[in-house]
């Protein structure tokens, strides 16, 4: 089986199942698991932050980041295609009261104008502009990516105009690898990050929320009240610092991955238009007489998954357990696939 419908679909490798089996661990409530204060730690230091909190989901760390920065009636700019806006059951209006201000910013990007020009003034009729939500890799738009002078401006923005400014970096070490990013530098742009490890680094459960002290201080007590604290977390922490040390750097080859298959699909007949494959995350749009559904059901006769995203759009995401056989076993089966639609074209041609 090929699966390539999202990096979250890996299993835990025997180098990461041994550090889960040898983890030190304690009651996490109490604060005494020694495995994830380590690991807290260490994401802290990693983005320049004074604290982390362990978290069982990245939308559980995105909605603990919201419930803390904000007061119901305020609002958060956010692009259009965020996962905050799409894939979190509306979370921002259910634990917090806030609305969301969307921007249309090419393929994820928010742009500081944006961010000016969506600023409320002070009426009672609009609720108050409180915080900036970035997405970085934004994955509805195809893994694309902030540069860091992008960040610089939007975070100058957010400091004169007084607003918070997170990162919702559920894919953020795809953006340093592919950006070549210094972490410290990037956090020094926000008030708080949060991330996942079951994303691209290859972990079975869990994400990070860093950022100040007294932030995390109520961050933990929001994650209780959302069911979020958890017990012996250790074995879970212990496999997101294995991946810290392994999985990286090794994010690079699911990029080249990812751009061997964008070539290919650049070409296929049935390929309508691609986003730039700027990580792990190629997202495509197929021709109207293709739908994704059909298309889908093509691919999984050869054993390959890959994920609906629209009548249209597909999505695929390279990760640690792809590898190049199976890059080239999906370039066959995609040209294939293109050979037998040009003969059906031509067949409804004749006919």
């Amino acid at each position: 089986m090929i699966d390539l419908r999202s990096d979250t679909v890996t299993k835990p490798s025997p180098g990461m199942l041994d550090a889960m089996l040898h983890a030190q661990v304690g009651d996490d409530v109490f604060g005494e698991d020694p495995t994830v204060n380590e690991l807290q730690d260490r994401c802290a230091e990693l983005f320049g932050m004074q604290a982390g909190l362990f978290c069982a989901s990245g939308t559980l760390a995105n909605q603990i980041a919201i419930k803390v920065h904000t007061q119901p009636l305020e609002e958060i700019i956010a692009h259009k295609l965020s996962h905050i806006n799409n894939y979190e059951v509306g979370g921002h209006a259910f634990h917090s009261g806030v609305s969301l201000k969307l921007t249309e910013g090419a393929r994820g990007i928010i742009t500081k104008e944006e961010v000016i020009n969506n600023i409320n003034p002070d009426y009672d009729w609009l609720p108050v502009t409180r915080m900036v939500w970035l997405e970085n890799t934004c994955n509805k738009a195809g893994g694309s990516c902030f540069t860091m002078e992008q960040l610089k401006e939007i975070h100058y923005v957010c400091q004169v105009s007084h607003l918070r400014l997170h990162m919702d970096g559920a894919r953020i070490f795809n953006a340093l690898q592919a950006k070549e990013q210094d972490s410290k530098a990037v956090g020094a742009c926000f008030d708080s990050i949060s991330f996942c490890f079951s994303k691209g680094l290859g972990t079975p459960v869990g994400s990070m929320l860093v950022g100040s002290k007294e932030f995390i201080r109520r961050a933990r007590r929001i994650r209780k009240v959302m069911g979020g604290g958890m017990r012996q977390a250790g074995y879970l922490a212990a496999a997101a610092i294995y991946a810290l040390d392994h999985n990286i750097e090794r994010l690079d080859e699911d990029h080249k991955r990812a751009k061997v298959i964008e070539a290919a699909l650049q070409k296929a007949p049935f390929v309508k238009e691609i986003y730039p494959a700027e990580t792990n995350i190629l997202m495509f749009e197929l021709i109207e007489e293709c739908k994704a559904k059909d298309f889908l059901a093509e691919l999984a006769k050869h054993n390959i998954k890959a994920i609906q995203l629209g009548p249209n759009h597909v999505r695929m995401v390279t990760h640690l357990d792809i590898t190049e056989e199976m890059v080239n076993e999906l370039l066959q089966v995609l040209e294939h696939i293109g050979i037998h639609w040009r003969d059906q074209a031509n067949m409804d041609l004749i006919a």
